[in-house]
């Protein structure tokens, strides 16, 4: 994801705060467990947690919304601060920062209690919003606005945001904002009731809201629509063309807390960087899928989001499929590291030299020596393990984004597929010494070498094996 983009974020911005511990006895007054909190954990919920997730994304983000002049205003400028956003938020005195929190015993939710003001702000502090808005719109992307119904999103805000080239609306009534012609609206199956009028639920949903497809489309006035069915994934709407389904791991009802401001995050910022809608929905599926098996309210960082969807996708396979995936990657202006090798028994040394790569950009490629090759540059009764074996255990690493192989003594075939930014080798010897690297070059990429941890080898590993006695239970 392209870095450069840059987000804006209004509306309903709240604080989620989870208390933990354990029940230890119950309360005399009632038959209640008394919970002993042994840990809180603060973050930002509500439009602060899209915002958040903008940020984790790669996004430059702002965002714009009200507060208290309480404790918890506090709390929230330092959470934002440290994940990178940058909040304008209006203080509105005597009002209180939304605050929702959860008391958890284990993975058990026991309670939740909200502390709030939900009338609309005064018409000062609205003023204040709205200026920080006009401030902030020039030069944005992508505008999201979150309505949570917690009075930040008043008809003044919303006229000042019709128009926009890209505005993705989270809302919880989706029809006050017809008139402003969003880019993409996001309601989940409760409020798409709402908005047709129809009351109960039904027992197929996809195929209730399929049949409703362009009427959602004309009662909401966006351009597209994404419908979320909770665990069941979404349904993308779009003039014209059947809806198209993403479809969710299933997970219990307090690990989704905030993994719909994680999908929309995600969606807008797709749209933002040219991706079709239908993949810019698969992208945000995934990040939703990485913060919903994590506790608390949490966000999807770009790496993560690239690995989830590269595990959707299955492994890269041939170089040829590999380097249509890397064009994509290079489109949205990611670094793109190559580095190769036998890596026949791996050791710690290949796992330090392999994890140090990958910190030098944004996506890892490590192409392994066939086993002809590698019989070849090793000698008799090289390799040990197969080439489909040393592809598999390198795809583990949770750090290695693409594997692949090649049947020469050098990788200049793959490197002229693959157009690194950055070749990557281990070793005691200068990059001049390679002799991939003035190909490299040519191809307006840089060469590094990167020092091996000392007494790791695998023709070492492999000798100590062989001189055991063949009596002997051996090294595992």
């Amino acid at each position: 994801m392209d870095g450069d983009l840059q987000a804006v974020v209004i509306g309903d911005v709240m604080l989620d705060s989870w208390l933990r511990g354990p029940v230890k006895r119950i309360a005399q007054e009632a038959p209640v467990p008394v919970v002993s909190v042994e840990a809180t954990d603060d973050a930002p919920g509500g439009a602060g947690n899209a915002a958040a997730n903008l940020a984790a994304l790669g996004a430059r983000v702002r965002l714009i919304g009200t507060v208290g002049d309480d404790d918890c205003a506090d709390k929230l400028a330092r959470a934002l601060g440290l994940l990178g956003v940058d909040a304008r938020m209006v203080t509105v005195p005597g009002r209180r920062t939304p605050h929702k929190q959860r008391l958890m015993v284990g993975e058990q939710l026991i309670a939740r209690y909200d502390e709030e003001d939900r009338e609309p702000i005064p018409p000062e502090a609205e003023a204040r919003v709205i200026a920080e808005l006009r401030e902030a719109l020039p030069g944005a992307d992508v505008v999201i606005a979150c309505d949570y119904d917690a009075g930040v999103c008043t008809d003044a805000v919303r006229r000042a945001l019709t128009g926009l080239p890209l505005l993705v609306v989270d809302a919880h009534a989706i029809g006050p904002w017809r008139a402003c012609a969003p880019s993409a609206v996001l309601p989940n199956y409760r409020e798409v009731l709402r908005l047709l009028g129809e009351d109960g639920d039904r027992e197929d949903r996809v195929r209730f809201l399929t049949e409703r497809s362009e009427r959602l489309l004309a009662e909401s006035g966006a351009r597209m629509v994404v419908t979320t069915l909770d665990g069941e994934g979404t349904l993308l709407h779009r003039p014209g063309l059947p809806p198209y389904r993403t479809y969710a791991e299933p997970a219990p009802d307090h690990m989704a807390t905030g993994a719909g401001d994680t999908f929309t995050a995600a969606f807008a910022l797709w749209l933002a960087a040219g991706a079709p809608p239908e993949r810019a929905a698969q992208a945000a599926q995934a990040a939703a899928g990485v913060v919903v098996r994590r506790p608390g309210t949490a966000t999807c960082t770009r790496r993560e989001l690239q690995r989830a969807l590269r595990a959707g996708d299955g492994p890269a396979g041939t170089p040829e499929r590999l380097a249509v995936r890397l064009d994509e990657h290079r489109r949205r202006g990611e670094r793109i590291v190559f580095t190769n090798g036998c890596f026949d028994v791996l050791h710690r040394g290949h796992v330090t030299y392999l994890e140090r790569a990958a910190q030098l950009g944004d996506v890892l490629v490590v192409a392994v020596n066939s086993d002809a090759s590698t019989a070849r540059l090793k000698g008799p009764g090289r390799p040990i393990n197969p080439c489909e074996d040393r592809m598999s255990v390198l795809a583990a690493l949770g750090y290695v984004d693409y594997v692949t192989s090649f049947d020469e003594d050098t990788p200049e075939r793959l490197l002229r597929m693959v157009r690194p930014d950055l070749y990557v080798k281990g070793g005691d010897y200068t990059p001049d010494m390679l002799p991939e690297a003035p190909l490299v070059r040519a191809m307006g990429g840089e060469v590094r070498v990167l020092d091996y941890v000392s007494d790791r080898s695998t023709t070492a590993i492999i000798e100590r094996v062989r001189s055991l006695p063949e009596d002997s239970p051996g090294p595992g």
